[in-house]
């Protein structure tokens, strides 16, 4: 799973990605349009994992992962091809957005509105021309009386009428006839939406009340996006101190937890992943699948082999083992259950496959 960090220049990006990943990714004020995006993985919390790493003493301990993208800020009305390759490449966008005051650096107060939507619309004109080269190719191909042509150029019709009115692609109304198209089409709007609300500690602290905030919330709500509270430059700060010293620094602020950890669940749950455990005296492991995955394809996660040989699996809830306070208590109360190859996988099944190759 990819996230792009994305937004207006000097937003913010950078830092939240160093935040997020550990990286010390060079950061200042200028525009970075020329620069090459950065990488770097996220370690997806999870108490559950936490409890059984306490319950096993494993020599391993596994988390779920996320791979993050920061993109170089993509200016209004300085659009690079470059840049929006690098956001194609990714599952879903957090878009970062200015809730803080810089007047060293910004000529204009904060709107997180209006930076949102100038944001938006730069990525919907570059699917105006993605649209509107596959129409012309589309046009061309339906000369030899292909139906799927036929269908390809009424959709592209519809969607580019549906971009020029500045609306993402995310909102058009596609049909099942549709998906093919979609797959390799590129589309840079039809991704979704997490927006980071980056405000200064102030801000941070009474985030609820913050103008800003309030209204980039309204506008999330209308497009059915995400919208969290960070602060980028704190996140970054305490991300270098030890557990007591971080817990300290957000009691401060009011905070019973990082931001980041809400936005790392939060861009986990977006694109509709699970994690199934396993866990034993080696290894504590958070594996990542999508929801509706079936036990033997789950179990292809581990290892092909064990999918192909693919048995039973063994699963108890992890709430139903918390609550036993041991896998022989959950045994005996019959909550150890034994599922077969039409099982579908659920969210924090602690799971242990048999399989025969």
């Amino acid at each position: 799973m990819k996230l792009g960090i994305v937004g207006l220049p000097n937003v913010g990006k950078t830092t939240l990605f160093n935040a997020l990943t550990g990286a010390k990714a060079e950061t200042g004020s200028y525009t970075n349009a020329a620069a090459k995006p950065n990488m770097g993985v996220a370690k997806v919390p999870d108490e559950r994992l936490d409890w059984l790493a306490d319950y096993y003493h494993p020599k391993k301990y596994t988390p779920a992962t996320i791979e993050f993208v920061d993109v170089p800020g993509v200016a209004a009305g300085g659009r690079g091809n470059e840049i929006f390759q690098a956001i194609r490449q990714v599952d879903a966008l957090v878009q970062v957005v200015r809730c803080f005051e810089n007047e060293d650096v910004f000529l204009e107060s904060a709107d997180p509105v209006r930076d949102a939507e100038s944001f938006e619309l730069e990525l919907i004109l570059a699917d105006l021309e993605i649209v509107e080269r596959r129409l012309d190719r589309a046009r061309k191909n339906a000369k030899s009386g292909d139906k799927k042509y036929k269908r390809e150029v009424e959709m592209c019709q519809a969607l580019i009428a549906h971009l020029e009115a500045e609306k993402p692609a995310r909102d058009f109304a596609f049909t099942e006839e549709d998906q093919d198209i979609l797959a390799d089409g590129g589309l840079l709007t039809i991704k979704p939406v997490i927006y980071a609300a980056n405000l200064d500690e102030n801000g941070m602290s009474g985030y609820r009340d913050d103008a800003g905030f309030q209204a980039l919330s309204a506008h999330a709500e209308k497009q059915g996006a995400a919208v969290l509270p960070v602060a980028a430059k704190f996140e970054e700060e305490i991300a270098t101190l030890d557990a007591e010293e971080a817990q300290m620094f957000m009691e401060d602020l009011g905070l019973t937890e990082r931001g980041l950890d809400r936005l790392i669940r939060t861009s986990y749950d977006l694109l509709g992943y699970i994690s199934f455990l396993t866990a034993g005296e080696d290894d504590v492991h958070a594996w990542t699948i999508v929801k509706g995955t079936k036990a033997p394809k789950a179990a292809g996660k581990i290892h092909t082999d064990i999918e192909r040989g693919f048995i039973r699996a063994e699963i108890v809830a992890f709430e139903d083992l918390k609550a036993s306070g041991s896998m022989a208590a959950a045994k005996e109360k019959g909550l150890f259950r034994l599922e077969g190859k039409e099982y579908v996988m659920q969210d924090g099944d602690v799971t242990m496959f048999r399989f025969n190759v």
